[in-house]
């Protein structure tokens, strides 16, 4: 080869090389201009999520969600614990666009599997006994368990009904656990003498306990005053509600916007009954507290707006969506063995104990004529 050539074959090959240079040095421009644009996104996206959280329209994309039954094979639990998650306010939930049932962020999701102990510790947190299971668990006799629980010492969660259409409570078995480290000397020895003598005039708190514990996770999951004042009304009769909401149209309001439990409604007729009978207040004492509380809630619910009226052009505002058990605390279960003041009235919520109006002016709204035991 002569030089010539040699001078030729070197001139192409540095202009191929020239031409693989540009070619690279395009390619990672590119490569940073997208990446660039992915982050301009990214941030918009921030941007928009914060704006959502203060309440702002959002122009972002929802996002994915999944259904129950698809949440609770992921989460590794069994329907009937993720229900009773979503109850406790375990796991968050979001309302089904255009209704239906209730689903479950991604996010939410891979929140709860990066938790120290997954999966068996949010099996464990929702883990209910019945009396059998529970005095095992506490290395009592199954007698002497139910007289706690009808002390109020322990709280049910939910309930069943066997096959006698009995009621059957369930306790949480962390709170079992908690109540045997709390009160050691309630589980040997003599009961004493204060709790003997309620349980044997007949006491029994487990469904004023129920109802207390219920009403409380409720009230938790809204903050509309409307919303709030329907779920005390729940715990009264028709008569007794009658006799705090004389307006008609205010009563109907409050069925329309009570909030209902996100999962396990009972399903049997039979369920359906036992539930209504439970939830109502049968007590003169707990009657009369759950009037206080609805009589506060109301005058709350009249200042923030008026109950519509036929005619009304649906301009009145409604209860404001919100993430159902968002991470919000239950309250703990109250313990017999330790006896409120006089000035607060047993089953009362603690956050509708403080500040509460006492005289003549407020027994007379609450239409209260002292009520005998009877």
């Amino acid at each position: 080869m002569t030089v010539k050539e040699v001078l030729r074959v070197h001139a192409r090959t540095r202009a191929v090389h020239a031409r693989t240079q540009g070619a690279h040095a395009r390619t990672q421009g590119a490569r940073a201009e997208c990446g660039n644009a992915k982050a301009d996104a990214g941030a918009g996206d921030v941007g928009t999520r914060v704006e959502g959280e203060g309440g702002t329209t959002s122009s972002a994309a929802p996002a994915a969600t999944v259904a129950a039954g698809r949440a609770a094979q992921e989460l590794g639990i069994r329907r009937a614990e993720f229900e009773l998650a979503v109850h406790l306010g375990l796991i968050a939930v979001v309302g089904a666009p255009g209704g239906g049932r209730p689903r479950v962020h991604e996010e939410e999701i891979a929140r709860l599997r990066e938790q120290p102990g997954f999966p068996n510790g949010l099996a464990e947190r929702v883990r209910t006994v019945g009396t059998a299971e529970g005095a095992a668990l506490l290395d009592i006799a199954p007698a002497r368990f139910t007289r706690l629980a009808r002390a109020g010492c322990v709280s049910p969660v939910t309930f069943y009904l066997n096959r006698y259409r009995a009621v059957v409570w369930l306790y949480l078995a962390d709170e079992l656990a908690a109540f045997a480290s709390r009160e050691p000397e309630l589980l040997a020895g003599r009961t004493p003498l204060g709790m003997r003598t309620m349980l044997d005039s007949g006491a029994d708190w487990r469904p004023r306990n129920w109802r207390s514990q219920r009403i409380d996770r409720l009230l938790n999951r809204t903050k509309d005053p409307w919303a709030r004042t329907a779920v005390q009304a729940s715990a009264l009769d028709p008569v007794q509600l009658a006799e705090v909401v004389d307006d008609p149209y205010e009563r109907a309001y409050l069925v329309r916007v009570r909030p209902e439990p996100v999962f396990g409604r009972p399903g049997s007729m039979a369920a359906r009954e036992a539930m209504g009978e439970l939830m109502l207040a049968d007590d003169p004492d707990e009657i009369l507290w759950r009037r206080v509380n609805l009589t506060l809630e109301l005058d709350g619910a009249r200042e923030d707006r008026p109950a519509p009226r036929p005619g009304d052009d649906g301009g009145i505002r409604t209860a404001p969506p919100v993430r159902a058990g968002a991470r919000t605390g239950t309250a703990a279960p109250a313990s017999a063995a330790e006896p409120a003041p006089p000035s607060v009235l047993p089953g009362a919520s603690g956050s509708a104990a403080a500040g509460v109006p006492t005289g003549k002016g407020l027994l007379a709204r609450l239409g209260w004529r002292g009520r005998g035991a009877g």
